[in-house]
């Protein structure tokens, strides 16, 4: 919880024939998370062509189950993985399948495409039968006058209808669906240039009837009566057409899926670099050091010594490539997603995890402590479910802090005299309230500092880690002036080992500005002063940023006050409507704002002083039947 896993890095040798099984070896043992290696002792790209074929067969599996879809198949234990010759087979057969399915899928679409533009036509044409109209005529081009058919925005008809009397025409509607009207425009052939200027500037769309539809009235209904009934039995010789292709498919496509599933290790160990020469290659990777004997027993089961497996410790050099394995506790894991949001731990980098959890917790409790509020939180985080399960951790920790903060400020529900409280309420020493905030930014700066330290000292940045001003020198020279200006404050002199301390801590930052600046003497001084003023006043401006803890603490009781306040000068009714609302606005607007200022402290104000986030997480090889999201790294 404090730091990933230690990791080793591993190099596999064996036969270049049996790199299909120790792909498929290393993916069932889960564990193994290859890097690609580019040495001349292994100059060549092995299982490039092997990737290739896999990729191209795994993209029509996608494509057919998202038209004929199939079943999971069940993986043998003792499978093999297919070798490239069955793999490029099992692709040619996959590709006639395609073929087959899009053709059948293809024709349904077509179908269902007609069958929706003429249930269009057959509801226009009820439309026009309110005209009484003979639809012949419309399609006349020697008559003198003009007829339109077509649609508007139901806003637009009656500025429409007033333009176009100017000119001479009549617009008459006979239907209206979804904020449309559908209207016939009818007048003088001659006019019918300005017209078209209007009936563009009003939105409007004409409506295309085909030639089967412009005729008498009983022809035009027969019509339409003989094309739905043609395409209900084309629709119907289709499906059946599309269920005997998904039979004649099923077992292809269950078999592609377990060979897909089994070759998909050796395909993405390749994307990641498969080394060898001759006849012989190399898996390149890390392995969790405490799994190593693991692996080597399952190595040695499956091919009886014929592989060489070396085994190293990471080098400081190359822990930013080492992937970082995190493993948590059940009730740490639902914080992980929040501080991953930030960013992953680096390799051999402090995991924040665990202080999230407990700083989180702290700083809600204290800018929202209630026992009525935290209460119904932990209730309403009991009954996440869904996409907002993985919070409910979160929401039953800060319920819990918010109520144990209640009992210290003594507040159910914002009153303040049904219990008494453990410690005192913020409104009543707002002097008590501030001076513990500033301590717990005192605590939090501090914190970091010290795991800043940790950090670099495990990178192998010794100077950094001593001279730098979010380090030790910085942490000596911070400390000191805290506690000199304490005394200064309480007993009206500060301390001479303060200020010893202070001044030791302040060379501290002078030195490392000066030993990271390059550069003329008179700049690397210029440099070194301003980056150390620049590092004092962070210090102190992320101490005072934690008083918004206690301005947030006070807001809480303001608000419960104000809603009392209110609800006093109503009746019984109003009173109590008036406190249900109160206590739900509060929970809901307040709790939400000290739940985002929360995660505010913890990434700007700590995270950001030690934590990097450009880690990487640890992704083995892993057996995965593929689906229709599934894609190759």
């Amino acid at each position: 919880m404090i730091r990933a896993l230690p990791m080793s890095s591993v190099r596999l040798w064996l036969l270049s024939s049996e790199t299909q099984d120790a792909a498929l070896l290393l993916a069932r043992y889960g564990l193994f998370d290859p890097v690609a290696e580019d040495t001349d002792a292994l100059p060549e790209k092995l299982g490039q062509d092997y990737r290739d074929t896999y990729a191209e067969a795994a993209a029509r599996m996608r494509k057919i189950l998202t038209l004929c879809g199939g079943e999971t198949p069940d993986i043998p234990p003792h499978a093999m993985a297919p070798a490239l010759e069955e793999l490029q087979a099992m692709n040619a057969s996959l590709k006639q399948a395609w073929l087959e399915c899009s053709r059948c899928w293809e024709e349904a679409a077509r179908t269902e495409e007609a069958s929706r533009q003429l249930q269009s036509l057959a509801e226009n044409f009820v439309r026009l039968q309110t005209l009484d109209l003979d639809l012949s005529l419309l399609g006349r081009q020697d008559s003198l006058l003009d007829f339109r058919l077509g649609s508007l925005p139901e806003a637009n008809q009656s500025r429409l209808q007033e333009a176009l009397a100017l000119a001479g025409y009549l617009l008459r509607g006979f239907g209206r669906a979804q904020g449309l009207v559908y209207a016939v425009v009818v007048g003088r052939r001659s006019e019918a240039s300005e017209v078209n200027r209007l009936l563009g500037q009003a939105g409007w769309h004409d409506l295309h009837l085909p030639p089967e539809l412009q005729t008498h009235p009983e022809a035009a209904r027969t019509w339409l009566e003989q094309e739905a009934h043609q395409l209900q039995n084309t629709a119907a010789s289709q499906l059946q057409e599309k269920q005997v292709t998904r039979q004649r498919y099923r077992v292809l496509i269950s078999d592609a899926r377990r060979a897909l599933t089994l070759a998909r290790p050796l395909a993405e160990a390749a994307a990641k670099g498969v080394r060898g020469r001759g006849h012989l290659a190399a898996f390149s990777g890390w392995v969790p050091r405490r799994e190593l004997p693991t692996l080597r027993a399952a190595l040695e089961q499956r091919f009886s010594g014929r592989y060489l497996l070396r085994t190293r410790d990471p080098k400081l050099s190359e822990r930013g490539q080492v992937p970082s394995l995190l493993v948590y506790p059940a009730w740490l894991r639902s914080f992980a997603p929040l501080v991953g949001n930030f960013g992953v731990p680096r390799y051999g980098e402090f995991d924040p995890t665990l202080l999230f959890a407990f700083s989180y917790m702290l700083l809600f409790g204290a800018m929202f402590g209630d026992v009525g509020h935290g209460a119904v939180l932990l209730g309403l985080a009991v009954l996440l479910r869904g996409r907002l399960a993985f919070l409910r951790g979160v929401g039953v920790a800060a319920g819990l802090s918010s109520i144990g903060f209640g009992w210290l400020y003594g507040s159910v529900f914002g009153n303040e005299r049904l219990i008494q409280p453990v410690w005192t309420s913020p409104m009543h020493d707002p002097a008590a309230a501030l001076m513990v905030a500033v301590w717990l930014g005192v605590g939090f700066v501090s914190t970091t500092q010290l795991i800043n330290a940790y950090n670099r000292f495990a990178a192998g940045r010794i100077l950094d880690a001593m001279f730098q001003g979010n380090a030790l020198a910085g942490l000596v020279f911070y400390v000191a002036m805290v506690r000199g200006m304490y005394a200064w404050l309480s007993l009206d002199r500060f301390s001479v080992a303060s200020t010893v301390f202070a001044a030791l801590g302040l060379g501290g930052l002078i030195l490392g500005a000066w030993v990271n600046t390059h550069g003329a003497f008179a700049e690397r001084v210029l440099v070194s002063v301003i980056e150390s003023f620049e590092t004092i006043i962070s210090l102190f401006a992320n101490t005072l940023s934690f008083l918004r803890v206690a301005a947030f603490s006070l807001n809480h009781v303001a608000l419960s006050l104000a809603v009392f306040a209110v609800a006093g000068g109503l009746d019984r009714w109003g009173h109590g409507l008036t406190i249900l609302l109160g206590n739900v606005v509060i929970i809901v607007l307040e709790g939400g704002i000290v739940a985002i200022q929360s995660l505010r402290l913890m990434y700007y104000e700590n995270f950001s002083r030690f934590f990097s986030g450009d880690g990487h997480v640890f992704s083995p090889l892993r057996l995965a039947v593929p689906g229709v999201e599934e894609r190759v790294n």
